[in-house]
């Protein structure tokens, strides 16, 4: 317990999901977590549960693809408590399981924007704030799709191959200066993330292509399994631990 005492972490996407289970942890581990959404209903809930268990939280509503939005995170979470110690990038958006034939530049956008732009912002600010505290620690949440080509459509899988490429650059720059940065590639998980899609509507390609190798995967798991992992690497227990892609997926990749 308490392995991220007096530590300050932003936590993007805490409105549900894995993001909710991350912050909750976080601060059930001693951290003080500033939980970003941009839903505020969900934010006061999660907020009132985890203070009326005595540990600390506050909330800020915002959209990562804005950059004012972004800069107001980072200025909560310094002006609460002086400091920003760990970034968890876990808001992220999914695609329509496009193949590149039939991807749109409106979904190639808004695609690359929450799923790439948004979390480089939020390390651009995040950087210079942790160097001048002494360091701290990144963690991106991607998705196996990061690491194969055949898990989601055209725009899905560059963003998370595109993460993971930013995770490795800024864990290599800034090793010596005490920042780490690191990924998850997660695999399917029981989250609200594809809420309302309507698969029958998919083309016969991704449907032979993508559907069908997906009934490989051994299971989909609780968001709180990954949780565990972004807590790992957000500790000092996962000091040796920098610009690297862990996989949580159950074995799916092994597939």
């Amino acid at each position: 317990m308490n392995r991220l005492q007096n530590r300050t972490a932003l936590v993007t996407g805490a409105g549900s999901g894995l993001g909710r289970d991350i912050a909750r942890l976080f601060a059930a581990e001693g951290c003080r977590v500033v939980a970003t959404d941009q839903h505020e209903a969900p934010l006061t809930e999660l907020v009132a549960q985890v203070t009326s268990e005595g540990k600390e939280m506050m909330y800020i509503t915002g959209n990562v693809v804005h950059q004012e939005d972004v800069d107001r995170m980072v200025a909560a979470a310094i002006g609460w408590t002086g400091r920003l110690d760990i970034l968890v990038n876990n808001a992220g958006i999914m695609d329509a399981f496009d193949p590149v034939g039939d991807l749109t530049d409106t979904m190639w956008e808004k695609v690359m924007s929450v799923n790439v732009t948004g979390p480089m912002r939020l390390m651009r600010k995040a950087v210079n704030a942790m160097l001048t505290s002494g360091g701290g620690s990144i963690v991106n949440v991607a998705s196996i799709g990061g690491l194969r080509g055949g898990r989601a459509g055209a725009a899905y899988t560059s963003s998370k191959h595109a993460l993971i490429g930013l995770t490795m650059s800024t864990g290599y720059m800034y090793a010596k200066q005490g920042i780490r940065c690191n990924a998850i590639a997660a695999g399917a998980m029981s989250t609200s993330i594809m809420e309302g899609f309507d698969f029958s509507k998919l083309s016969p390609l991704v449907q032979e292509r993508i559907m069908a190798p997906a009934a490989t995967n051994p299971r989909s798991s609780d968001p709180v399994e990954v949780a565990r992992l972004a807590l790992f690497l957000a500790s000092d227990e996962a000091s040796f631990v920098n610009g690297a892609t862990i996989v949580a997926d159950g074995g799916w990749i092994a597939y």
